[in-house]
């Protein structure tokens, strides 16, 4: 699959290649190598999923031991912490977490290893994606693409927008998940966007330097390096969908984890299950769905990087006779070595992705 994927990923990277972006691996790997005063020991830090454990990684360099609960290709929402996570996070200085009820189990994983450091979460701040009724697959208030004013695109959708949460009317009321609000109604894959994932790195960063004071210098200067790729990627993204329809920019992804990404890009994403995972869609929702793509004038269909996300969208292929892309990267980076293996080539490896389909739809 993945050798498949490579050769993908290759053919749709003109449009990197076009905006000067392929320095980005190379600034990132390079931010590893900021020199300053370290500490005596380094920090010990855990962080609950392998996104998260990539910023980490990258913001805390030489000065944490990093350990990361879920690995490549592992699941979150279906986790679930063994004896030696609990022993682990016991001796940990740090904890680092999305919240938005995203890691459902950590509140037990925290009171059972009576972990008393330092926790970030880091999502603190995003603007809230909200669902109507726990969940919504269709109706979203989407951004116009970085640098494109798109209109058509606005009229399109501004019957069925949502209103989202201002941050400063809503606190943690759990502190270990970092749960804002009725987390029931929020969609917490809040890292889908990359300048919500400017706000991770700061947050990062800021909890490391609040741990490790001495370090304090070496953690925001990789932050800094760290969110101005992701401010040029971001625009890079935008950049290049503007040269696909707004009407044509349409996915089914098997659960909806891209809610983010639609907003930040105006790409408009269709899930076949709910927010979870593990959700199964009953066979009339997946009825109605065959129905919506047959109508629609332009859609791409892709699996996703978790395990066994794409039996119901293979099934969606074979009653509408589309080709299956992917997979895309939603809660999980790709096992080390593969194009989306940090959060950054995992933003690039989907957006290569989703452009690529896009355009091969409009033929």
């Amino acid at each position: 699959m993945f050798h498949h994927c490579v050769g993908v990923l290759q053919r749709a990277g003109r449009w990197l290649g076009r905006t000067g972006l392929s320095c980005v691996a190379g600034t990132v790997l390079a931010l590893g190598v900021v020199s300053g005063v370290r500490a005596a020991e380094p920090v010990a830090v855990v962080a609950s999923f392998s996104i998260l454990g990539d910023m980490v990684k990258v913001i805390g360099g030489d000065q944490v031991i990093l350990t990361t609960l879920i690995g490549p290709g592992g699941d979150a929402h279906a986790f679930d912490p063994a004896p030696a996570d609990m022993r682990t996070l016991a001796t940990a200085k740090v904890l680092v977490t999305n919240g938005l009820g995203f890691e459902g189990w950590m509140p037990r994983l925290v009171k059972a290893s009576g972990f008393k450091g330092k926790q970030i979460v880091a999502s603190e701040g995003v603007k809230l994606r909200n669902l109507a009724n726990g969940h919504d697959h269709h109706s979203h208030d989407h951004k116009v693409p970085a640098g494109h004013h798109d209109h058509d695109h606005h009229d399109d959708h501004k019957n069925h927008a949502h209103d989202h949460d201002n941050h400063d009317n809503h606190r943690d009321h759990t502190a270990a998940s970092g749960t804002r609000g009725d987390s029931a109604t929020v969609d917490p894959h809040a890292w889908q966007d990359l300048e919500n994932g400017v706000i991770y790195a700061r947050n990062i960063a800021r909890g490391l330097a609040e741990a490790d004071p001495a370090n304090a210098a070496q953690y925001q200067q990789r932050a800094d390096q760290y969110v101005a790729s992701m401010r040029e990627l971001h625009a890079a993204i935008g950049q290049a969908l503007q040269a696909i329809p707004s009407g044509r920019r349409r996915v089914v992804t098997p659960h909806d984890a891209f809610g983010y990404f639609d907003q930040a890009y105006g790409v408009t994403f269709v899930s076949a299950a709910g927010l979870s995972s593990d959700a199964e869609p009953s066979a009339k929702d997946i009825a109605r769905l065959v129905r919506d793509i047959k109508a629609s004038a332009s859609t791409a269909l892709f699996t996703e990087g978790v395990s066994g996300s794409g039996r119901v969208i293979e099934q969606v292929a074979r009653e509408t006779g589309l080709e299956v892309g992917g997979p895309l990267f939603s809660d999980s980076l790709a096992a080390p070595g593969q194009p989306a293996d940090t959060y950054l080539g995992m933003f690039r490896w989907n957006a290569d992705q989703i452009i690529s389909a896009l355009q091969q739809s409009r033929q």
